[in-house]
């Protein structure tokens, strides 16, 4: 499928989604369109691979509107069953009873069956807890097919959810049925959302243009980004990861046999379900990730609470988009905490050092990690300056990056990338300045391909350019005491230009002199005139 098509394909689900959703609210009418889009890849996933399995077996057609050729299958061969799940499990990683595939339920919906909304209901309940070799529990909460919402009865909600799938059913049978495409869909609509959502965008949503500076940086060489990207990255964490959609960049990046193990952390139910889907829609199989549902803060995520050194998990990769400045609540026992206890503990008043030390604790040795955070962590005092301090002294913060103003749909702040290693090789800490290196959009500025690719150019092979980037020594640093703030030690402003003193008293001396050759000029036509002469300038500087 084509870019032009695909981008088509998005823009028509995004219209039916804004026609149908009437006085639903546009957050709450996204977890139904993606939750359908979702169905809809699933189905043409598993039934692509039953065509495969079954072969000849296979019916070709349905049994008019009530079955499907799965469904003829499934009547025609009961002893079978057992085993051909089973099969299925090891070649797709789930299973879809026939009555729960997307052509059924659009079927449905074309007939405006009156049990459409049972059997949906079902099979959102099967995928949960029993499609998967792993329970996705709760993967559909956010659906309430009972709400009033949809109608006040059965039947209205009924006929509300017949309308909605068959113009989803409609507007996707126009286009091929590609399921990459299905993925691009997917991440599209998000973004569409994202930027109606406001200041909620921010919970769920990293711009794509960020999403490729971060997983950019994180796909090159620890070490040396210099030799280019490295072979393999075992596992990669998120620990602020909304959708999903800056690992499954990574996962992009690396190719899905250049990547190990997927791990992702959301705090948000409504935001964890999208991330357990957008895997899933992009072909990561259940047994290649782990989004959990919990508090980063509170580190509630018990296989990372392991207190052994040998056994703590670790990562090649750390990425991360958390919320700016949050407020959080820290009590006596944070202080022991082993993320924090050698660094401080972040204020109450911003939480963004603690997101970092947090995901700093899990980076492995020859790891790379990259956070966007609001800039007031490079110069703040009190607690966050201890914390900048040891890290700087440590030698692990590698690389500030300033971006530019209005790049979010939920804050017009700039903001920063910080790049952290455990171990690195260049004893300076570069920084770059690209506050000023953008476009301006309708509503947001844009990074073009352009402006990304002199991001990574500039990390990798850590170039300088004057009012754009800098290696500066941590002499310099300490001097400043501490201090990070980028126009510090990269200024774009542009230098006043010289002046030759000698070159502009010259002028001014030859002006002067055309002035009063062409007063005396003047004078002359005057006397003429019989009109008094006009002082000359010489004249007018004795008075």
């Amino acid at each position: 499928m084509t870019q032009q098509n695909q981008k088509q394909l998005g823009t028509t689900l995004w219209k039916i989604a804004d026609t149908l959703r009437g006085a639903m609210s546009a957050d709450d009418f996204r977890d139904y369109m993606l939750s359908f889009l979702f169905l809809r890849y699933l189905s043409d996933n598993y039934v692509e691979a039953v065509k495969k399995e079954l072969g000849r077996d296979y019916p070709e057609q349905g049994d008019g509107l009530r079955y499907t050729p799965l469904k003829n299958w499934y009547a025609e061969n009961e002893a079978d069953i057992p085993d051909f799940e089973k099969q299925m499990r090891l070649k797709v990683h789930y299973v879809i009873e026939p009555a729960h595939l997307w052509s059924n339920i659009a079927e449905m919906a074309r007939t405006q069956d009156e049990q459409l909304l049972n059997t949906l209901q079902a099979g959102f309940k099967y995928i949960e807890n029993e499609s998967f070799e792993s329970t996705f529990n709760g993967l559909f909460s956010e659906i309430n097919l009972g709400s009033e919402k949809l109608g006040k009865d059965y039947s209205t909600r009924n006929k509300k959810l017949t309308e909605i799938i068959k113009e989803i059913a409609d507007g996707l049978e126009e286009f091929s049925t590609d399921r990459d495409a299905l993925g691009d869909a997917y991440e599209y609509l998000i973004g569409q959302f994202a930027a109606g959502s406001g200041k909620k965008a921010g919970e769920f949503y990293t711009p794509q243009q960020l999403s490729d500076i971060l997983s950019g940086i994180v796909t090159l060489d620890s070490q040396d980004p210099s030799t280019g990207k490295r072979d393999k990255l075992s596992k990669v964490l998120d620990f602020a990861c909304g959708s999903g959609s800056l690992l499954l960049n990574i996962r992009r990046r690396m190719g899905s046999r250049g990547i190990g193990h997927i791990y992702g952390q959301e705090k948000n139910i409504t935001t964890y379900n999208l991330a357990r889907m957008n895997m899933l829609l992009h072909g990561v199989k259940d047994a290649e990730f782990d989004i959990y549902h919990g508090d980063t803060l509170t580190n509630d995520w018990e296989s990372f609470r392991e207190l052994n050194p040998a056994k703590k998990p670790s990562f090649d990769a750390v990425v991360a988009n958390p919320p700016f400045s949050l407020r959080w609540q820290p009590g006596e026992e944070v202080a022991k905490d082993v993320r924090f206890k050698n660094y401080g503990v972040a204020p109450k008043s911003a939480a963004d050092f603690a997101f970092l030390l947090h995901g700093f604790h899990y980076l492995a040795a020859d790891g790379v990690m990259a956070i966007i955070l609001p800039h007031g962590v490079l110069f703040r005092g009190g607690a966050e300056a201890k914390i900048r301090k040891k890290l700087l002294d440590d030698g692990n913060i590698d690389t500030v990056i300033g971006l530019p103003a209005n790049l979010f749909y939920s804050t017009g702040i700039p903001v920063c990338i910080l790049i952290l290693k455990k171990c690195k090789k260049s004893d300076d800490v570069l920084f770059i300045n690209a506050s000023e290196h953008f476009d301006k959009a309708k509503r947001q500025n844009v990074l073009t391909p352009e402006h990304i690719d002199k991001i990574l150019d500039t990390y990798q092979h850590r170039k300088e350019e004057e009012r754009y980037a800098r290696r500066v020594d941590m002499a310099e640093i300490i001097e400043n005491d501490y201090n990070l703030n980028i126009t510090r030690y990269v200024s774009t402003a542009e230098p006043e230009p010289i002046i030759d003193l000698a070159k502009t008293h010259a002028a001014i001396v030859a002006a002067d002199e055309d002035i009063g050759e062409m007063t005396s000029k003047h004078n002359s036509f005057l006397k003429e005139l019989g009109l008094p002469p006009l002082p000359s300038a010489a004249g007018k500087a004795s008075e």
